[in-house]
């Protein structure tokens, strides 16, 4: 299949990428800057370039490429602006459907994600409604999640990957990330609240499977679903960072996520644990 690829060079898509062509697709990869056209070339990619807010351009680029499926693998994380994530899942979105509806694209696999289920018992399914009573800063990112979810759905066929909390190369959780140096700091505490991790490379594998999957909503987690409580020591111990101050109760959308659809449809996650893949990672 000839394959689009937004986000090819995210944290997401520069695994997702390889993993498409060693499969036998097309792969393109939208851009928005001329020098990542060759990271693409490198791994046998081809490229359009566009930015999904200008939707003359976009329109122009999903013409040139003229794929069979989109994957929106879109995020604006690396800046921490819940704003501009927010408005990326939001306007990013409509306007990468409407190209796609426009040239006649049927499947687009998307990524959304588990942190924004409302608080509630146990873990969360795709079942399990999302927090639009949260308060902001946190509304905003619901809203966001909503608006993708559901513009996404207006395509013929539609796959919907709720990631969990990404950890792995280039994200957060890294040896780099900020997450690491708040370790450092003996500023990220453990609380009681639960969450669920995934690699980003399970997390590119199961966009690869998402190709073949009924359409619907899956959420794409590790096996381990851990309180604070026990996997902030893990990766603080790992960092060299000091012991995390602990900290009763939850933080609203420490709720965790089932995995089982996902699982049942195919999925295996290589890390199947937080404690395995952090010391991957981390060492």
């Amino acid at each position: 299949m000839k394959i689009l690829v937004a986000g090819a060079s995210g944290v997401i898509g520069r695994s997702l990428v390889p993993l498409l062509i060693q499969e036998g697709h097309d792969v393109i990869g939208l851009i928005r800057r001329p020098e990542q056209k060759a990271v693409l070339k490198e791994v046998g990619a081809s490229a359009v370039q566009a930015d999904v807010l200008d939707r003359t351009a976009l329109f122009s680029a999903l013409a040139e490429a003229s794929p069979d499926v989109v994957i929106h693998q879109l995020t604006a994380l690396q800046s921490m602006d819940g704003a501009a994530n927010a408005r990326l899942r939001t306007e990013g979105t409509r306007n990468l459907v409407d190209a796609s509806l426009a040239v006649g694209v049927r499947r687009m696999i998307a990524q959304s994600i588990t942190m924004n289920y409302a608080p509630g018992e146990g873990l969360a399914s795709e079942d399990s409604p999302l927090d639009v009573e949260a308060p902001e800063p946190r509304l905003t990112s619901v809203r966001g999640v909503q608006a993708l979810e559901s513009t996404a759905a207006e395509m013929p066929e539609s796959v919907i990957l709720r990631y969990g909390v990404l950890y792995g190369a280039g994200t957060w959780y890294a040896q780099d990330g900020v997450f690491a140096e708040e370790a450092r700091l003996g500023r990220l505490p453990a609380t009681d609240g639960v969450t669920s991790f995934v690699h980003t490379e399970d997390a590119a594998a199961a966009a690869v499977l998402a190709l073949n999957w009924t359409s619907g909503t899956y959420n794409i987690v590790d096996h381990d679903p851990a309180p604070g409580t026990a996997w902030v020591p893990v990766y603080a111990d790992l960092l060299g960072a000091p012991a995390p101050k602990y900290v009763p109760g939850p933080t609203r959308g420490e709720r965790g996520a089932t995995n089982d659809k996902a699982v049942q449809s195919g999925w295996r996650p290589r890390f199947a644990s937080w404690r395995e893949g952090f010391a991957a990672v981390l060492r």
